[in-house]
């Protein structure tokens, strides 16, 4: 089986009921690509560099099913509703092996 995948977004939410749209529609996508949250807003410490407010990490059976979700029809409907009231990164990564 080939390394997993995972998205790392860090976002500052600037409405937060728009916000909860985007959370219902990104559902299914994620549900069809396996995702798993590991990280979903939880109190972070920001101790070097710079960081939004919100950090979310994602785990996928692998790398590839990561971007296939990302690049789906599904999550791009869902996308465009987070880009209109949140501000930040999203970072597709294939996971260690070790």
């Amino acid at each position: 089986m080939g390394k997993k995948g995972y998205w790392i977004g860090n976002m500052d939410v600037r409405d937060a009921a728009t916000y909860e749209k985007y959370r219902a529609a990104n559902a299914k996508p994620f549900a069809d690509y396996g995702a798993k949250f590991l990280v979903r807003g939880g109190t972070q410490q920001i101790r070097e560099g710079n960081a939004n407010s919100r950090t979310v990490v994602i785990e996928f059976p692998s790398y590839a099913d990561a971007v296939a979700c990302y690049e789906s029809p599904g999550y791009q409907n869902a996308k465009d509703i987070r880009m209109a009231v949140a501000d930040g990164s999203l970072i597709i990564i294939e996971g260690y092996d070790a």
